[in-house]
């Protein structure tokens, strides 16, 4: 038994002994021969995919969804605020550069080194009470000179005066309207008063004798002329120049507006001298600025 035992363990070492040089030769002839297994070589043309920040098995969640959409929104609020501001600031030196052109006619307008309009006058009103250029301070006005049997062009002009004197009020731009007749021998204070009661109750009417009339006509540049002679009774014409006279609160001409402003327009105009306004004493001290040159 014992020599069976020693028979079997010597038949197994040599089969052992036969196998593994067969596979050392197996490979070490595929290294000889140059058919080592290699990893197949990545193809240079293939892009290669962006690595994902979502984590594997996870899902995109709503920030990441939306991060593109809130970048496209802000470029849009930052557009839009752009075209806004942008389009405020447009508004504004727009309006600053008309009120500054404004108020340079106002004070070209005023006569500096030439004629002034207006001055000292000395009337009556329609109630009889007596009525002067300090009746002026303190307030806008706008003066007409004509007289109460014109037949149609003073007609024409109140009515416009009368439309341009409310539409102002909307605005909240209040007026000081005054009718001043050339025609003082018919224009009594009750005849006045009458007349502009077919108008507008905001009416002042001025008359007096021939001489006040005149010098008030003559302070404002106003021409006006009667027939030479008259028969007591005799109907006639008064030619007078035609022209609303604008008056600031400190008794100053501001502008002569003629008969090519229609109701709109002349209420436009009158509103823009109202708003670009400036006080004598302000015009002053500012005339000493470094800056003065821009109202030149």
């Amino acid at each position: 038994m014992l020599a069976r035992a020693r028979v079997s363990k010597l038949l197994i070492s040599q089969n052992l002994l036969r196998i593994a040089p067969i596979r050392t030769l197996t490979t070490s002839s595929r290294i000889l021969n140059g058919q080592t297994e290699q990893q197949p070589k990545a193809n240079p043309d293939t892009k290669r995919k962006p690595l994902s920040r979502i984590a594997i098995g996870g899902t995109k969640t709503h920030s990441q969804r939306t991060s593109g959409e809130s970048i496209e929104f802000t470029t849009w609020k930052a557009a839009a605020l752009f075209v806004t501001v942008g389009g405020a600031l447009y508004y504004f030196f727009a309006k600053e550069k008309r009120r500054i052109e404004i108020e340079k006619e106002a004070e070209a307008n005023r006569g500096y080194g030439k004629p002034l309009v207006g001055g000292p006058f000395k009337l009556i009103d329609q109630d009889g009470k007596e009525f002067t250029e300090k009746n002026l301070l303190g307030k806008f006005s706008i003066i007409y000179f004509g007289f109460t049997h014109c037949p149609d062009i003073c007609p024409d002009e109140l009515d416009k005066l009368s439309i341009w004197i409310d539409d102002l009020k909307k605005r909240g731009i209040t007026l000081q309207p005054i009718f001043i007749t050339c025609d003082p021998a018919r224009d009594s204070p009750e005849v006045v008063k009458e007349y502009l009661s077919e108008f507008h109750p905001d009416f002042i009417g001025l008359t007096g004798d021939y001489n006040a009339v005149k010098s008030a006509c003559k302070q404002y540049r106003v021409y006006f002329s009667t027939p030479p002679s008259l028969k007591p009774g005799q109907d006639y014409l008064v030619d007078h120049s035609i022209f609303f006279y604008l008056m600031d609160p400190e008794g100053q001409f501001i502008d002569a507006l003629g008969r090519q402003y229609d109701e709109k327009t002349g209420a436009d105009k009158i509103e823009e001298h109202v708003k670009a306004y400036v006080p004598k004493e302000q015009r002053e001290k500012r005339a000493q600025k470094w800056y003065s040159f821009l109202f030149n």
